[in-house]
């Protein structure tokens, strides 16, 4: 049985990959991963907001006592010294590609157009055989226009992609008002591959505080089914790569994603759940699934329930919108 994909101009063992999560903050954990069938790992997050803080850190002890004394700017370690979060992360990166053989995919996480090529370059000197860029941006500001706003990934995409030359994934929101133009534009300023969809953890309020709250819910096998929808759409119509991220919990899950057109299925929550060794059941799960039903490879049944291979393309749009309105019964 040939469980190969490809992706991001790799070929993976499998489709399955751990997408980015504090799994991976431990290296062990990204052995245990590799053991347990992975493909290949995306690293946790680093977010612009850590690169922020850094710049701040390195301005502050280079100048903080510079009138103090003429000589004293030269006790500080030069910026590249300083051990923060960024640092750490490429050290990190350094150490899983020695850890393991599958592929390691660094991940940049923000929503600003600045600060992030100089760290994708840095990324991609440490190893990393890809990175996915995560845009995690909540609009608020009530005369930024969508066209700006679709121009602003569009620039991050170009000015990160004109860094480096690895490839790049870039991990999107469904939350465009035309999705597959957008999708297009961004297979057309040179994403390697989309990642469907990156989940907005919502805020909580605790009543007996009094205190806006963090608040995540892992997912469900429910939650597969807006990126099942736009993977089937977009399967054929963008040279792209499809990855699935969200609802992964059994090899069905996975099977659905491959069916409509995806390359690789990522993993988080359930891994969360019920431990890393679980990706070895949804693996065994497909190659099961694929013998009973006669496939050689997970190639052969890629993309053949994608909107371009049946029968009724309208049922990835409207129509199954209608169905399901209409077939709805009471409960009571």
């Amino acid at each position: 049985m040939d469980l190969t994909s490809k992706y991001l101009g790799m070929t993976l063992k499998n489709p399955l990959i751990v997408s980015a999560s504090p799994i991976s903050k431990e290296i062990d954990n990204i052995r245990k991963a590799e053991d347990a069938g992975a493909a290949a790992i995306v690293l946790y997050s680093l977010f612009e907001e850590q690169l922020i803080l850094e710049q701040k850190e390195i301005f502050y002890h280079t100048t903080q006592h510079n009138e103090i004394t003429p000589e004293a700017s030269s006790f500080f370690p030069e910026p590249s010294e300083f051990k923060l979060g960024p640092e750490e992360y490429l050290e990190h990166i350094a150490k899983a590609k020695s850890a393991v053989t599958i592929p390691v995919i660094a991940s940049l996480n923000g929503k600003t157009e600045g600060g992030w090529t100089d760290y994708a370059k840095k990324m991609q000197d440490a190893g990393a055989d890809a990175i996915e860029l995560n845009i995690y941006n909540i609009p608020t500001d009530t005369m930024l226009s969508s066209e700006a706003i679709e121009n602003r990934y569009l620039n991050i995409l170009k000015a990160v992609k004109n860094a480096i030359s690895i490839p790049v994934a870039l991990k999107l929101s469904p939350f465009f008002t035309n999705m597959a133009s957008m999708a297009k534009r961004f297979d057309e300023t040179g994403a390697d591959a989309l990642v469907l969809f990156n989940r907005f953890y919502q805020p909580d309020v605790n009543l007996n505080d009094l205190e806006v709250v963090p608040n995540v819910d892992l997912s469900t096998s429910a939650d597969i089914k807006l990126p099942l929808r736009w993977i089937a759409i977009l399967k054929d119509r963008v040279k792209a790569d499809l990855a699935a991220t969200s609802g992964v919990h059994t090899g069905e899950d996975a099977i659905k994603y491959l069916m409509v057109g995806a390359n690789a299925v990522m993993m988080c929550s359930s891994l969360l759940k019920n431990g890393i060794y679980h990706l070895k059941t949804v693996l065994d799960q497909i190659q099961s699934w694929l013998e009973a039903k006669e496939y050689e490879s997970v190639a052969q049944m890629q993309g053949s329930m994608s909107q371009s291979k049946i029968g009724n393309p309208e049922s990835f749009e409207r129509a199954q919108y209608m169905r399901a309105i209409n077939n709805y019964k009471f409960g009571y």
